[in-house]
């Protein structure tokens, strides 16, 4: 596991910055990061759709490829985004 602690947001409900792509402006309720909910990396994740969908989305946005990876839910359905897609509260 790459993060030991959970992540500041975890438990509360944050905005996906409007640069992210198709995603941008939601509202996502951040549970943690990906590694500590299914102790294992995203990238090691084969089959799941939230991983999927962030590895597409990932290759073209620029992210690092790191585990500094959210998994949270806009609208019910689990996404993984990066961290610095989210904006960071104040």
């Amino acid at each position: 596991m790459t993060n030991p602690n959970p992540h500041p947001q975890a438990g509360t409900t944050a905005k996906v910055k409007e640069s992210v792509h198709q995603l941008g402006g939601s509202e996502v309720v951040v549970e943690d990061f990906w590694d500590r909910i299914a102790d294992k990396s995203w990238m090691d994740c084969n089959g799941n759709p939230a991983c999927l969908e962030y590895s597409m989305r990932s290759a073209f946005s620029g992210v690092p490829i790191d585990n500094n990876v959210i998994y949270g839910k806009i609208g019910g359905i689990g996404v993984l985004l990066h961290a610095s897609e989210i904006e960071v509260q104040s």
